[in-house]
């Protein structure tokens, strides 16, 4: 687990006057702004002036008494894909930067915006949401924290936002969730990460990519963190955070697919966490989840992602697809063959598998898999070859979207030893275990760290 302070401990010293927004918002842009870092490419655009006035208004407040929560004045970063008010969402595309400011926040960002966090910018991200690798042709490929002279991806979609937090740059990101976009980057880069239950969090305001997957969630780096930002995006009061008992706990472990053709460190770093939570009194079980195989089946004629993007992007596209990264442009124009009927039958078998798997893991407090069966990949290495990426985005998302496929929520938090190849824990449950799986992984990460 990272060193770097928590939201709790941020709370606190601002609380306590350890600290000010002003000196968090201003160590934040420092590091962003320091040309040997990550900034030009962790971010499509940062605005200093309205950061800085953001914080001052937070030290005002809090001085007076007003503050309108005990996390105002932390810095975040907000993906790309967010509407933020008088801003141009270009969803990490260049063909969206002609479009309009929005005139409001989305839904996510007003909510946090309420509670006092303070914006710094727009984090950067694969386009348009549409890969699990995290690279971007027209604003860069924000490096992984790990053997960073190589070179390697940060994970997708929501790279920069993973990248800013590993790196001090934001102590949180706003990120989403269709395929694994926010436990992907948390993975790759050593931090944890938030998949809610999809209706959990309103989409309003966020360029979409599947509405059937899309989900709303934090990237920061703890459990606790996330659990805080995720109250605050779902509308909900605070509530402690209470680490359930892991002697009892029941786990199941997947071996249907998740386990297939893993690193040699993720099987390593998986399998030592699994003996350490057997020996906590934790009950392993390592089960078939035969509904995990009929997923390729399912998404064989382009699943829901492809013809639910087509259907946002058909008129742009046929006007601006020259601007688009082709290895997006090609994935989204595959539901252009998607017949009505073809999607009606992936909606209804979606529904079979979400049914028989709940069912399934009724008898198991979590489930629990690596995030990502593979270590970040190098970026040159997948630059210009296009089989090598197609081969490296299928195994990135692997794991993570048989999450979504099973409408569920999960976590990412980091077990890779200090200094080691990063690699991450997934704890899932299904639709609506999300305050379960907050304990679950609270537990969890008390124990391995």
């Amino acid at each position: 687990m990272t060193t770097a302070p928590t939201l709790e401990t941020l709370a606190n010293d601002l609380a306590a006057g350890r600290t000010t927004s002003r000196a968090l918002a201003e160590a934040c842009l420092a590091r962003i702004e320091d040309p040997a870092g990550e900034g030009s490419r962790a971010f499509v655009s940062v605005d200093r002036d309205k950061a800085i006035a953001a914080a001052d208004a937070m030290d005002g407040l809090r001085q007076a008494g007003a503050a309108p929560s005990r996390f105002a004045g932390i810095p975040i970063a907000i993906k790309d894909l967010f509407d933020i008010a008088g801003e141009v969402t270009t969803a990490g595309s260049k063909a969206l930067a002609d479009r309009l400011p929005a005139a409001t926040d989305a839904v996510a960002v007003a909510r946090l915006r309420a509670a006092g966090f303070v914006l710094l910018g727009r984090a950067s991200m694969t386009e348009f949401a549409y890969s699990g690798l995290g690279m971007n042709p027209h604003y860069g490929d924000p490096r992984a924290p790990w053997d960073r002279a190589t070179g390697r991806v940060s994970g997708g979609s929501t790279s920069g936002g993973a990248v800013a937090v590993a790196d001090g740059m934001a102590h949180a990101a706003l990120g989403t969730d269709t395929g694994g976009s926010c436990r992907i980057p948390a993975a790759f880069c050593g931090i944890v990460g938030y998949k809610p239950t999809a209706r959990r969090v309103p989409q309003g305001g966020c360029v979409p990519l599947s509405a059937s997957l899309d989900s709303i969630g934090p990237l920061a780096r703890s459990v606790a963190c996330c659990a805080a930002l995720d109250a605050i995006l779902a509308g909900e009061d605070a509530r402690p955070l209470a680490p359930t008992s892991i002697a009892g706990l029941r786990l199941a472990v997947p071996t249907t697919i998740a386990l297939d053709g893993l690193a040699p460190e993720v099987e390593a770093a998986f399998e030592a966490a699994l003996a350490q939570l057997k020996e906590a009194g934790a009950i392993v079980s390592r089960i078939a989840v035969p509904e995990f195989d009929e997923i390729g089946a399912v998404n064989a004629k382009g699943g829901l992602t492809a013809p639910e993007s087509f259907a946002w992007h058909r008129a742009l596209l046929d006007a601006k697809e020259a601007l688009y990264d082709r290895r997006v442009s090609v994935r989204i124009r595959r539901g252009a063959s998607v017949s009505a009927a073809d999607y009606i039958d992936t909606l209804a078998a979606r529904r079979g598998l979400i049914g028989r798997v709940t069912l399934r893991l009724s008898a198991f407090d979590a489930l629990v898999m690596p995030s990502v069966a593979i270590l970040p990949p190098a970026i040159a290495a997948l630059a210009t070859d296009d089989d090598a990426y197609t081969q490296a985005n299928l195994m990135a998302l692997r794991n993570a979207s048989l999450i979504n496929m099973i409408d569920g929520c999960a976590l990412s938090l980091p077990i890779a030893a200090a200094g080691g190849a990063p690699v991450g824990l997934t704890v899932a449950g299904v639709a609506g275990a999300d305050h379960r799986v907050f304990a679950i992984s609270a537990a969890i990460e008390a124990l391995l760290t």
